[in-house]
């Protein structure tokens, strides 16, 4: 039965929310978006924020990021979300709150399959998800490109459009969502149909794109079964040791394995547990993921139904966001939950297996299956109108995921139909992006100098770096 104050609760239109939108302009105006302030100004040293981000990860792993990092300033840039966190803390904010994804730069996009068996273009990678304001999403992710522009060499101001490509697409996507309901909001996602069509306009965009999405049904746990295992004792297979990438760490014990899955268990669904109930724990093994996540936990577990019929899963350590310090968020009692909710907050469609466990040492830890049928961007093949229609892709991407945990109507009316917002977000990304080069240069440096150690020799160094 609805109590008087549930009969009384107000309802606003998308017009007022539109219009309530468009009123916070005059407390944060659009164009001072462009504004790129760092942090807490003479406290910001890149190197010891780098080193502190290490402190709890596997110290023999730590080498491995920095090599990675050092690969190119895009690289770098992939791993130090923490250090953007702490410049945007500082920017203009709008004020309107969505659940962000923390760590927003194009590589966290592709496809990957549905519990339908249909492919999707979306967000992919929730580590750092949190409540932050919508701009600071959009503004790692514009700067993201121009760094990936200049990174293949692109001319100035062939970056800059990209990075106005991704803030219009967003844009123009929000107006659009804002006329919708809150079901079709929810229910919404981008198919491969969709992106198909977006890219028929160029025939070389739209058969790469159909070469690399028919490529995601090659990614399954049966495709790879045989490249990643070979009979172990008793014949059952085991995972074959690939180090320093893939190996075999201390073994926690049989209880502990026993107590982690069943605490995995209880955090999905009901069917799905009967699902999970039919495959059995073979093997774990560490596997090196990424760049920002290397040196953390993250395990690729094997599980078999029959001796044909495998389950890969990547149980994955989840940390504190690095958006909860700066925006204002509530400390979260497990990490893993906040990753897997935020996960299926924003996301058009999550996988079936995603749950979350508390792991050896009170570690927290979030499951997923390591593949199914996902696809990523190749950054370094792209061409300028590739990386063009690929940043249209991510900001549509965007806007459905802050709409779905948002207010679309709200963050359109504040955005406009004009390009003021666009060009703020260029002019941010180019300037961010100089600073990135800055930080990476002093980055460089604490390599060369020994304050940081990498896993790559002198001299491979010094030819990387030359």
């Amino acid at each position: 039965m609805m109590t008087p104050s549930m009969t009384k609760a107000k309802i606003q239109t998308p017009e007022q929310r539109r219009q309530a939108g468009k009123s916070l302009r005059k407390k944060c105006p659009r164009e001072s978006h462009r504004k790129v302030i760092l942090g807490q100004g003479d406290k910001r040293d890149v190197v010891a924020m780098i080193t502190s981000s290490n402190k709890h990860r596997l110290q023999n792993l730590v080498p491995i990021r920095h090599g990675r990092m050092l690969q190119s300033a895009f690289a770098f840039f992939r791993g130090t979300a923490n250090i953007q966190a702490y410049d945007l803390s500082g920017t203009p904010s709008s004020g309107i709150i969505v659940q962000a994804c923390g760590d927003c730069h194009l590589m966290n996009f592709g496809g990957f399959a549905t519990p339908e068996r249909n492919i999707v273009f979306d967000i992919n990678d929730f580590d750092e998800t949190d409540r932050a304001p919508f701009e600071w999403d959009l503004k790692r992710l514009a700067a993201s490109f121009v760094i990936a522009a200049r990174w293949r060499g692109f001319k100035p101001g062939e970056a800059r459009k990209i990075a106005v490509e991704a803030a219009a697409s967003y844009r123009r996507s929000m107006r659009e969502r804002a006329g919708e309901t809150i079901l079709e909001g929810w229910y919404s996602k981008t198919t491969l149909e969709d992106v198909v069509k977006i890219a028929r306009k160029n025939v070389g965009t739209r058969a790469r794109t159909k070469d690399r999405l028919a490529e995601a049904h090659k990614r399954t746990s049966e495709q790879v079964f045989h490249k990643l295992t070979a009979p172990g004792p008793g014949g059952l297979p085991r995972i074959v040791d690939q180090p320093p990438l893939l190996y075999h760490h201390e073994y926690v014990g049989d209880k502990s394995v026993r107590a982690f899955f069943a605490g995995y268990r209880a955090t999905l669904p009901e069917e799905r547990r009967f699902l999970f109930d039919r495959f059995t724990f073979v093997d774990a093994a560490i596997k090196v993921v990424g760049v920002g996540s290397v040196g953390t936990f993250c395990y690729m577990v094997l599980f078999l139904a029959a001796p044909e019929d495998p389950l890969f899963l990547q149980v994955k350590e989840a940390g504190p966001s690095v958006l909860t310090a700066y925006a204002g968020g509530k400390k979260a009692a497990h990490n893993g939950q906040r990753v897997v909710e935020g996960q299926r907050l924003i996301q058009s469609a999550s996988d079936i297996f995603l749950g979350w466990a508390k792991g050896p040492k009170g570690r927290d830890f979030y499951v997923r299956q390591l593949r199914d049928m996902k696809v990523s961007a190749e950054v370094e093949t792209m061409n300028p109108k590739v990386m063009h229609f690929y940043a249209n892709l991510c900001g549509m991407a965007l806007a459905r995921a802050h709409n779905k945990a948002g207010d679309a109507a709200m963050i359109a009316g504040y955005l406009g139909k004009s390009g003021e917002f666009d060009q703020a977000i260029g002019d941010y990304a180019v300037a961010y992006a100089d600073q990135v080069e800055r930080d990476y240069a002093a980055f460089v440096k604490a390599a060369r100098d020994g304050r940081l150690k990498t896993d790559l020799g002198r001299n491979e160094l010094a030819e990387l770096l030359r």
